[in-house]
């Protein structure tokens, strides 16, 4: 397969109007090795890398938690028809026992092998049961649980080691035990935490390096107390997600943002609920009833309960309301991201040798025109 005409989204950051060239479900570098003469003319087109989600509950009706291969499969059908070929589903604050049994459905899953036109699965972000009560936002209260070195290893277990993240308070007893002990395992990331900045800098010290959704279920930024979000930006291995949904965060706090940690260190996030890609009514999330008005989700408390906005959708927002430049956002939403879940090898770029999932937006609009996933076109 040949794209022609594109503005192609580089490894440099940058675009620029070339051809690409597939040769089964890998980018190659000259037309010879596209045996395929099948020709898109992408005129007017960007192309960007599939997209990579490292933190979402669900959509189409269904949730990861569900725990069925069922609910997998239709999150992983739906992401992919909307650009985001890459998925790493996030659990909710649950008892042990209902979270060993969502692992173990992820694993089957994935041992199962890839499915054609869906999105490739990577693993578990485990947001819960870690959490700070205080600060436990849309998660379950009677299921939170100390933070748990042994009861992490069983959920990573039954997960055959597909735990990516772990959200974790820092503040909770045994936290910092847990982060100097399993962050070579998955990635440690603050989040539902009432951390203040000595303690947030203190996990980051013990391996610590991600932010769960910057700015909610934390405390906030201040001048004489920085908290959580001060000790990210002071450490600069630190990343940290951030919801570009229009609900969430307020425009001008993106842009501060990208000032601030710049978009080496972000990683847009879409945080949806099953009821993305729905139409408005009453929905669950984690066991919780959730109603849904337009773009907005909230426990009957009024509590933001995850986003109804898929990732492709937060990035346009994040360019078309907010004054993101383009080429920041799909690095944040496609590069940072694949290179945070350990997947830039093979995703997260238009590089010979990758596995070939291409994006097409208008330009004017970034409007989707056309998902090539695996080398294939969608329909």
């Amino acid at each position: 397969m040949i794209i022609r005409n594109a503005s192609v989204y580089t490894e440099d950051g940058i675009f620029l109007e070339k051809d690409i060239y597939i040769e089964g479900n890998r980018f190659v570098d000259c037309e010879e090795k596209a045996s395929d003469k099948t020709v898109t003319d992408a005129a007017g087109c960007v192309a960007v890398p599939g997209l990579t989600d490292i933190h979402f509950h669900g959509c189409m009706g269904y949730d990861f938690c569900d725990g069925t291969r069922e609910a997998i499969d239709a999150m992983a059908a739906y992401e992919a028809s909307v650009g985001v070929t890459n998925i790493v589903p996030a659990t909710m604050t649950l008892s042990e026992e209902m979270l060993l049994g969502i692992c173990s459905t992820a694993r089957a899953y994935a041992e199962e092998g890839e499915q054609e036109g869906r999105a490739h699965f990577h693993g578990i972000n485990m947001e819960g049961p870690f959490v700070s009560l205080t600060k436990k936002g849309a998660q379950n209260g009677e299921y939170i649980h100390k933070p748990d070195a042994d009861m992490f290893d069983r959920l990573n277990e039954a997960s055959g080691s597909r735990v990516k993240l772990l959200a974790i308070a820092p503040e909770e007893e045994g936290a910092m035990e847990l982060i100097e002990k399993r962050h070579d395992r998955a990635v440690m990331s603050i989040a539902h935490t009432c951390a203040d900045y000595d303690t947030a800098i203190r996990a980051f010290e013990k391996g610590a390096s991600h932010m769960t959704h910057l700015y909610n279920a934390m405390n906030p930024y201040t001048h004489r107390e920085p908290g959580p979000i001060g000790a990210a930006a002071d450490t600069r291995r630190v990343e940290v997600e951030l919801i570009c949904d229009g609900v969430h965060i307020h425009p001008a706090s993106v842009r501060t943002t990208f000032k601030i940690f710049g978009d080496g260190r972000i990683i847009l996030i879409s945080d949806s609920m099953r009821a993305t890609g729905l139409e408005d009514g009453d929905y669950t999330l984690g066991g919780q009833d959730v109603k849904v008005t337009g773009n907005r989700a909230a426990l009957h408390d009024g509590t933001i309960a995850g986003s109804v906005t898929n990732l492709l959708d937060c990035m346009r927002t994040a360019v078309l309301k907010m004054g993101i430049p383009l080429e920041s956002a799909v690095k944040c939403a496609a590069v940072n991201s694949a290179k945070s879940v350990g997947i830039y090898d093979r995703h997260g770029s238009i590089t010979p040798g990758k596995i070939a999932d291409v994006v097409l937006l208008k330009k004017d609009g970034l409007k989707l025109q056309r998902v090539i996933l695996n080398g294939k076109p969608l329909p």
